[in-house]
């Protein structure tokens, strides 16, 4: 799917995601045009499925972040569905990953501080459809978070 030329392009992307594509066409020893043309193969292919901004949740005056792990109620044939549906209505939650096995879903949620936790733990977080079991950790500090793929 990906020649070296491609490989090489998206490791120097993920090394500097700012970088501007004339100065990535640079590099590369290619010309824009050339360059332009390989990215949207790449996201034509669903290879780059396309830019972000990271922001520090913190520098924003959110200073809690949780980690909540639930196991959702199985009587109920669309509990996942009701539950994840629920979850994408609450503005803090922000990230919603499945899983298969004991823990059914996790999600991240950010709060501004310890009381605004709290509250948004009692009146949203505990209020969501069929939770049989919900663990809450949470976040100490982030050790990694880099999403560098070894290509």
């Amino acid at each position: 799917m990906l020649d070296a030329t491609d490989s090489a392009i998206l490791r120097r992307w993920q090394a500097e995601p700012d970088l501007q594509v004339t100065e990535l066409a640079l590099e590369m020893g290619l010309s824009q045009s050339v360059l332009s043309r390989r990215i949207d193969r790449m996201r034509e292919n669903g290879v780059l499925k396309g830019v972000q901004g990271v922001i520090d949740w913190s520098a924003l005056g959110y200073g809690v972040e949780v980690s909540l792990r639930f196991t959702l109620d199985k009587g109920e044939p669309r509990a996942l569905d009701l539950f994840v549906a629920a979850a994408r209505e609450v503005p803090e939650v922000t990230e919603i990953q499945t899983f298969l096995g004991r823990v059914d879903v996790r999600l991240a949620v950010i709060a501004r501080d310890l009381a605004h936790w709290r509250q948004l733990y009692g009146e949203r977080i505990l209020t969501l459809p069929h939770i049989s079991e919900i663990e809450a950790l949470l976040h100490v500090a982030q050790v990694k978070t880099d999403a560098v793929l070894p290509l």
